[in-house]
């Protein structure tokens, strides 16, 4: 039973940061207690637990864009964050956990602002028939959280930009994202800022619960295990090596020749190339297949291996730029 509630909100735009702050809370809540966070990352797409980072996501295009791609401990699919993005998280022991209330302090912060909202299915919230908030789940050692997004004035041309898959013949047996019709809170109320949902969230969070409240402070935190937890988010291993096994095909032609690519991908690193061409210089297929073997499938540094190939430099600019057409 909830006999109180925390309430913690952070100006931190770092996603590494941010998760690693939603796990810290959610091992440290106590019982009978429900803790409210809200948190902005910036320009991020936010992978579930058992995705893929190349289905769901352009990954170096996002880099480019100095971007950042983050998982996290709960399943769903891939969501991007922006400032324009406010999430939320419910963080309780598993015995206080009820969807349908903390779904319910949603609900009552749009009505607070005037938007009539309703819950959809187990995930989503939705507001004139669109979704503005999409939900995921965790639990472990008897502890619980729930999280997700409030659309509040995302930059919708972003969120296609990052989250359309590759268009290289990527496939994996991680799990796909369903895209869904989705509305920015402004579009029916153009007034609201983030701060104001914020604040309606918090609101809205006291009434439903109707118990005594608590607000949170950073000196309430270890430090250093937080700074532990976000050094293993940012980390290439937990990232992209946690990925299931995934392969790349890749096909052009070029002024020397047709060519074929194809890589398997393992826990981010490139296991087995195999390359199929008609050029003239029998040595390309197995130059390719040796520099790719054992890099990392990330784009800068597949690049980097054709250029120091030894193979001719039209051949290595040519297979660069094929590799680069195909969004990674």
């Amino acid at each position: 039973m909830i006999e109180s509630i925390q309430l913690y909100r952070t100006d931190c735009t770092d996603p590494y940061r941010n998760l690693a702050v939603e796990q810290y809370l959610l091992e440290h809540v106590p019982p009978g207690v429900c803790t409210l966070y809200l948190w902005q990352n910036r320009r991020t797409v936010v992978i579930g637990r058992n995705q893929s980072a190349w289905r769901e996501c352009r990954t170096a295009r996002l880099e480019e864009d100095g971007g950042f791609l983050a998982r996290r401990l709960s399943g769903g699919g891939a969501v991007f964050h922006d400032l324009g993005n406010l999430n939320f998280t419910f963080l309780v022991r598993k015995e206080d956990y009820d969807l349908p209330r903390q779904l319910g302090v949603i609900v009552e912060a749009c009505r607070l602002l005037g938007i009539p909202a309703e819950c959809s299915g187990r995930n989503d919230v939705l507001a004139d028939g669109r979704k503005f908030s999409g939900n995921a789940f965790y639990e472990h050692q008897g502890r619980s959280y729930h999280h997700g997004t409030l659309l509040v004035d995302v930059d919708k041309a972003a969120m296609g930009r990052y989250l359309s898959p590759s268009k290289a013949k990527l496939q994996a047996k991680g799990v796909a994202s369903v895209r869904s019709r989705v509305v920015n809170l402004r579009e029916l109320r153009p007034d609201l800022t983030i701060g104001g949902m914020a604040e309606r969230m918090e609101e809205a969070f006291r009434a439903v619960y109707a118990v005594p409240a608590r607000r949170l402070d950073e000196a309430d935190f270890d430090q250093s295990a937080i700074d532990a937890l976000a050094r293993r988010n940012s980390s290439w291993e937990w990232l992209y090596g946690r990925d299931l096994p995934c392969s790349a095909e890749y096909g052009g032609r070029c002024a020397w020749g047709e060519v074929s690519i194809r890589l398997s991908v393992e826990q981010g690193v490139v296991q087995e190339a195999a390359v199929h061409t008609d050029a003239m210089d029998w040595r390309l297929s197995q130059t390719v297949e040796r520099a790719l073997t054992g890099c990392r499938f990330r784009l800068p540094e597949l690049q980097e291996r054709l250029g120091m190939s030894g193979l001719d430099g039209q051949v290595v600019q040519d297979l660069c730029a094929l590799l680069a057409e195909q969004d990674f």
